[in-house]
């Protein structure tokens, strides 16, 4: 809840970069011995690319801002997109399966 709410800050405020308006800051998962954390983060649609680039980025300076403000021994590694984001999603969010796919399930 405190890292969320650190980068909640930081991304509202220290993080200048316009390509970061609107967007929202969904959940954080921390690892238990706080070596990482996966961000989850919601935008438009359309913005996708736009929006991970930007936070590529600034994730350096995101990191370097956490080191400042929060109190832990260690400052997590920001975590980059997990692979299942990159697959081609229907209108429903659900993966579209190609037919190479869709044999090996038959099989």
């Amino acid at each position: 809840e405190q890292l969320r709410e650190k980068l909640g800050y930081i991304l509202l405020f220290e993080v200048s970069d316009p390509r970061l308006d609107l967007v929202t800051l969904t959940a954080v998962e921390v690892a238990v011995d706080r070596s990482f954390a996966r961000v989850y983060v919601s935008c438009d649609a359309s913005r996708y690319d736009e929006v991970m680039e930007a936070l590529a980025s600034a994730k350096g300076r995101i990191r370097s801002l956490l080191a400042r403000s929060l109190d832990w021994r260690v400052t997590p590694e920001l975590e980059n997109v997990p692979a299942t984001l990159a697959i081609e999603k229907d209108e429903d969010g659900y993966p579209i399966a190609d037919a190479a796919q869709e044999a090996a399930l038959d099989d």
